[in-house]
């Protein structure tokens, strides 16, 4: 079936759906942070917490990591997601917008868009030209999924809470004519908190404002524009976790008393995030309120639907709530996930961080140390070393760091510095020279906020005394997983208190694949790769204890777990059969 008008419209406060009075019952449930043979069961487990219509960001930086390489294969198959929601029976909100926020690195907006403009969401030509040719490659894939052509994107939103960051109105209609030039033709949305100077900067005609927060639906109504539909497109029924916080959650009771209200409202609703799902990799990203606030890998988010798919009181309370809508029984609840059976293996050091460090070529050398945008890094790790002398009682200072420096002269580590503006180590009181390695690593590219686009890297330099040190090469290591095999010559550096940084190794024999949960207890901060996958970071400070290892990425027979702890090795991996977020806080949301 294919239709000029678009399958949702709005008048006199409601939603049209074909025509017909309609509520959308909607859960966020972000392709981006779920293993793809699992899009099904969670899309599957959101029909049956009773939704009609499952909205996802589509994450730009996601699909094109090269400037110009578009992908959309694989876990980037986006539209395979589409499809498989309209056969649940969902509806489809996207929101493409180049922006996306979501606690995901820098906001969805490339590394090396960033790197070189300055006037990210805005109608600066740069911004809109690598916005244009986004635009270009992803709106065909969506294109033909639209509910005018029989499939089921019904909502498309224009640009992601811009009333919170900016006032260029030329920047909203761009996207608003290049959505609609490139045939999208359904209904268009924006999203915006409930305050008046926010909804005000964040419209733009032709689009339905809708609203994002965790309590405030009165607030909400007052706000409603013209002949608007009362709409939050952001409900927050959970909230997210930086590292060194306490672990964030809603009760059901709380939750379910705002979504009741804002039903009672006539409104419409969706669960941000019905299923939170996973920033695997170094995909999580950061804020920043005086320092950087970096995001945990789980993105859980207490969600009504778990990070493994278990289902909990929220997704009852919101089935009961979602039943009435519907003309017939819902989907029966699908069972609990398999998971494996608690275990441990030893984690058998292999190489110092140093060693792994030295193993990577040089990519580049410059008299001052270059940015991670300078050098093509993404994200991760990036090593700095310059040969330097120093007289006795110096201080080595850097300069703008973002955002943590593991300090090495001549092997021996001198110490840690993070964060921002000046940060000053002690070098051996005696004086001398030697090779000087600064081991930086990004904690998350921000993306939310003024920050949102902040380089990484050494970006101001390196002092000794008053003295810059110049002459620096740089090696970047890379995501993938490092080679186990030991350093012939120097083995493990070993530091203060016999603490063992760097490569290690563990096996776990595995008869069924199925999900687990891994703990790396007395492991520091490490990034850990399980087959050769990076499933993301483990800290100290918590609160995550446990990362999310789902069944797919498992195979029967032997798996291979590689840690690269930057500062104390472990001894061992666990699996557990339950997460550990840490300790908890009731939060409802900012």
């Amino acid at each position: 079936m294919t239709s000029s008008a678009p399958s949702l419209t709005w008048r006199d406060g409601q939603i049209l759906r074909d025509a017909q009075p309609h509520r959308i019952l909607s859960g966020a449930v972000h392709y981006f942070r779920i293993h793809p043979d699992q899009w099904e069961d969670r899309l599957r487990r959101l029909a049956a917490m009773g939704a009609n219509t499952v909205d996802t960001y589509i994450a730009w930086n996601f699909h094109e990591r090269v400037e110009g390489e578009y992908d959309f294969e694989g876990w980037r198959d986006v539209a395979r997601f589409i499809r498989i929601a309209g056969e649940v029976g969902l509806d489809v909100f996207v929101r493409p917008s180049p922006y996306i926020c979501a606690e995901w690195s820098n906001g969805g907006i490339p590394f090396w868009l960033s790197g070189r403009v300055r006037a990210l969401r805005t109608s600066d030509p740069s911004f809109l030209a690598a916005v244009d040719a986004w635009y270009d490659a992803l709106i065909p894939q969506l294109e033909p999924l639209q509910a005018v052509h029989g499939g089921p994107i019904r909502l498309i939103q224009v640009e992601n809470e811009y009333g919170s960051f900016g006032s260029d109105a030329a920047y909203l209609t761009h996207l608003r004519d290049g959505l609609r030039s490139r045939g999208m033709v359904e209904m268009l949305t924006t999203a915006d908190g409930t305050l008046p100077d926010m909804v005000r900067n964040g419209s733009v005609d032709g689009a339905m404002g809708t609203f994002t927060f965790g309590t405030g639906v009165q607030d909400a109504v007052a706000l409603l524009r013209c002949d608007h539909h009362l709409m939050c497109s952001e409900l927050w029924g959970g909230w997210f976790d930086h590292w060194g916080e306490q672990h964030h959650v809603r009760s059901a009771d709380s939750m379910i008393s705002t979504v009741q209200e804002l039903l009672d409202e006539a409104g419409s609703v969706s669960i941000y995030m019905a299923h939170g799902g996973t920033n695997f990799g170094l995909w999580a990203g950061a804020n920043h309120d005086g320092v950087i606030q970096p995001t945990i890998t789980s993105y859980d988010s207490d969600a009504p639907i778990g990070e493994d798919g278990t289902v909990n009181d929220k997704f009852h309370a919101l089935r009961a709530a979602f039943a009435p809508f519907h003309s017939s029984p819902l989907p029966p609840v699908p069972d609990a996930p398999k998971r494996q059976s608690a275990a441990s293996a030893g984690l058998t050091p292999m190489t110092s961080l140093l060693d792994v460090v030295r193993a990577q070529p040089v990519v580049a050398t410059a008299a001052q140390p270059l940015s991670f945008e300078e050098l093509g890094a993404e994200d991760g790790i990036v090593a700095y070393s310059s040969e330097v002398s120093f007289p006795a009682s110096s201080t080595l200072r850097i300069l703008e760091l973002r955002d943590r420096a593991t300090v090495f002269l001549d092997g021996e580590r001198l110490g840690t510095i993070e964060h921002d503006g000046a940060q000053e180590l002690a070098l051996p009181a005696e004086g001398g020279s030697g090779t000087l390695t600064i081991v930086v690593e990004s904690l998350g590219r921000i993306n939310y906020g003024a920050y949102t686009g902040q380089h990484k890297g050494i970006l101001g330099g390196v002092l000794i005394g008053r003295r810059y040190a110049h002459g620096w090469e740089h090696r970047i290591v890379p995501q993938t997983a490092p080679s186990t095999a030991p350093a012939p010559e120097r083995g493990a550096q070993r530091g203060d208190e016999g603490r063992t940084d760097g490569l290690a190794l563990a096996t776990f024999d595995v008869t069924e694949p199925a999900d687990a949960w891994l703990a790396f207890p007395g492991g520091a901060k490490g990034m850990v790769w399980l087959n050769g996958f990076l499933l993301g970071k483990y800290w100290e400070r918590g609160p995550q204890v446990t990362l999310y290892a789902p069944g797919p990425l498992w195979r029967e027979g032997r798996n291979e777990i590689v840690v690269l702890d930057t500062d104390r090795l472990g001894a061992t991996v666990e699996i557990r059969e339950q997460p550990d977020f840490g300790a908890s806080e009731e939060f409802i949301g900012a």
